[in-house]
């Protein structure tokens, strides 16, 4: 994670995906009370938009020592989200590759130290912008610069690094043109930091599969359907919410005895689920599981898998965003129905509305027990999908509390915050 700082200080929380995650810390020796406090203030610095894949970019990056006191010595870094990369580095700079965390993903930070004189109330520029790369992957991404009075090293959660720059060392020159910030403007002590947007044209292709099932009445099937982003880009939703969200269908007939831990129920056989971090990368999605019990046979009885939730600018490809659940009920009246298909044997209705059976889902019917032993199924055997989109895990440890609300016929949802575990 970003990390910070000295004496106990800590970033504020900022609104950029980066900042919103970031502690960087400056590690320094603490203040002695009559010591000038120092103050740098960064430049303004405007976005990168209408970047391609693989094309080189630069940020001019600026800053004033807004205090009385001149500095002996600063540190520039920049962090990057993992669509994008910095180029060659110079010898005063190093690498660090930070792995992703509960609810931030993986990037990339580059520390440069300037061992040099900073005199207050003039504006300092690196003689030569640092140069970064839009990768193949790039969309909505992030750079975060940051000055700082104290070294901003990470320290936690390294996958790589420090990498030493192997290009000509660059020094801070003098801004004479620029208008330096006033004293006094400086928001924290001993450091700043901007958030840039960096955007990149490229598309991601976001795709369902579903499935084709085959049992007989009163069977229980276990299948899977997925979400998968097919790239070429990642695409990064803003923090604590999930990347995108799909909605499965049943097929009429059944019943769902175990649901995907993010996974919710919304109607009859009918379920919304997020996924387990706010990004997905290329080629990465979510594995939907379930459990389905087939209580009759219906004609044309068809689910679905959809994608929903957030608007998708990025997927000009929609064909794929729809797949079929198929179902395919043999031993019923001497015949089978499939998606599409006629129904064999009387009693049932055709198309997607089928008549009320004794064993369907509880909270179809009402809340009915299943047939399976008489314990209750449905909603609250699931995690809340909402809260599992942003990370949370399918299990719930806290058992005894789960047993409780169901007792008490709350169908509550207990959710645990899924952490990544770090050395």
């Amino acid at each position: 994670m970003f990390q910070a700082v000295p004496g106990s200080r800590t970033l504020r929380q900022t609104t950029g995906a980066l900042g919103a995650v970031a502690l960087l810390a400056l590690g320094a020796t603490p203040a002695v009370a009559d010591d000038p406090t120092p103050e740098l203030v960064l430049g303004e610095i405007a976005p990168v938009t209408g970047l391609k894949p693989g094309s080189a970019f630069d940020v001019p990056v600026s800053f004033t020592n807004t205090g009385t006191e001149a500095l002996g010595k600063v540190w520039l870094s920049y962090s990057l989200t993992q669509g994008l990369s910095h180029t060659e580095l110079p010898s005063n700079c190093a690498r660090y590759e930070v792995g992703s965390f509960d609810e931030a993903p993986s990037y990339s930070y580059a520390v440069c130290e300037f061992d040099q004189t900073v005199e207050p109330g003039i504006v300092y520029a690196p003689e030569r912008s640092q140069e970064f790369k839009a990768l193949g992957k790039a969309y909505t991404d992030e750079l975060r610069a940051v000055v700082s009075a104290d070294d901003p090293a990470p320290t936690e959660g390294v996958d790589e690094g420090p990498v030493p720059g192997t290009g000509p060392a660059v020094k801070l020159v003098e801004q004479p043109d620029a208008t330096p910030a006033a004293p006094g403007s400086g928001e924290h002590e001993g450091w700043d930091a901007a958030d840039v947007p960096v955007n990149a044209v490229n598309t991601a292709d976001f795709q369902v599969s579903g499935a084709k099932l085959k049992g007989k009445v009163g069977e229980t099937l276990s299948f899977e359907v997925k979400f998968t982003n097919a790239g070429p880009a990642w695409v990064r939703r803003e923090s604590g919410t999930g990347a995108t969200k799909v909605v499965v269908k049943m097929p009429a007939g059944t019943t769902v005895t175990k649901a995907h831990g993010f996974c919710d129920k919304t109607a009859a056989r009918t379920y919304e689920c997020g996924t387990s971090q706010a990004w997905v990368d290329p080629g990465d999605g979510q594995t939907y599981t379930f459990k389905l019990r087939i209580d009759k046979a219906v004609a044309g009885a068809e689910g679905s898998v959809k994608l929903a939730g957030e608007p998708r600018p990025f997927d000009e490809n929609t064909a794929n965003d729809t797949a079929a659940i198929l179902l395919d009920v043999a031993g019923s009246g001497g015949g089978s129905t499939s998606g599409g298909g006629t129904a064999n044997g009387g009693g049932s209705t055709g198309g997607g509305g089928s008549t009320a059976t004794p064993s369907a889902d509880p909270t179809d019917g009402g809340g009915s027990t299943s047939a399976t032993g008489g314990s209750t199924t449905g909603g609250s055997s699931t995690l809340d999908g909402d809260l599992a989109s942003t990370g949370s895990s399918s299990t719930l440890p806290l058992a005894g509390a789960a047993a409780a609300a169901v007792a008490a016929g709350t169908g509550a949802v207990l959710v645990v915050r899924r952490r990544k575990a770090r050395p």
